[in-house]
């Protein structure tokens, strides 16, 4: 869809963080609102950039990432359709500490700082909001920080496909990957050699089947319950 087609406050009522806000509250923020069509590979900012705002992403994916001073990637969240980020930084009046670039042509919304500030000083209620979005974005963080040190590469990459997997038909199902291979091991604090490697060991096992990007899961409570 073209971004001059886009209904701003009809998205920005969507999100989780202003849903319950009325026309007018909306309206002012979406004058503080501006679309931004991103092609993939686009650097939106990089570690050290000033936080000018939040991001809402309408359509694509971006990737948010660390890199090491001997140039290893770390990606830390892949953000879809209908998410934002950004907000604890902008909270915080700090640099932005990773990088974010797109994955995919992407359309996304750029909301000013000020204008949320400005919204705040009207109506604090707003700030609750804010921050049950963030202690949900917590709430994630700490499980992936779980998943890191208490489960092992294989239980990370079955937990991922689980997750990602589309209801079942019977108990046959199929996880399309939507990003590459080595961001999705990067995202499990995997290299993509043992990525490879576990998907190739519970492919032999016959508990999936690969096809490029299309993962078959034949039995989804038999790769659920497997401890291998």
């Amino acid at each position: 869809m073209d971004a001059t087609t886009l209904n701003i406050p009809a998205l920005l009522a969507r999100i989780p963080l202003f849903n319950g806000l009325a026309e007018p509250e909306i309206g002012r923020i979406a004058k503080g609102t501006r679309e931004m069509a991103v092609p993939r590979g686009e650097i939106l900012f990089h570690p050290g950039d000033p936080c000018q705002g939040i991001f809402l992403v309408v359509y694509g994916q971006v990737k948010l990432s660390v890199v090491s001073p001997q140039g290893s990637e770390k990606v830390v969240e892949i953000i879809g359709q209908g998410q934002t980020f950004g907000e604890a930084v902008m909270f915080l009046e700090k640099p932005y500490p990773v990088l974010a670039q797109t994955l995919a042509d992407s359309t996304l919304l750029h909301i000013s700082r000020q204008v949320i500030f400005d919204e705040l000083e009207r109506d604090p209620a707003l700030g609750r909001k804010m921050l049950a979005g963030l202690s949900m974005r917590l709430h994630r963080f700490v499980a992936d920080v779980e998943s890191y040190s208490l489960h092992t590469g294989r239980e990370r990459v079955i937990g991922y496909l689980l997750q990602k997997a589309p209801p079942a038909t019977g108990n046959e199902t199929t996880v399309t990957l939507s990003v590459s291979k080595g961001i999705i091991a990067s995202r499990l604090n995997l290299t993509q050699e043992h990525f490879s490697r576990i998907l190739h060991d519970l492919s032999s096992r016959e508990l999936i089947k690969v096809e490029g990007r299309r993962i078959q899961i034949p039995d989804v409570e038999q790769l659920r319950h497997f401890e291998g």
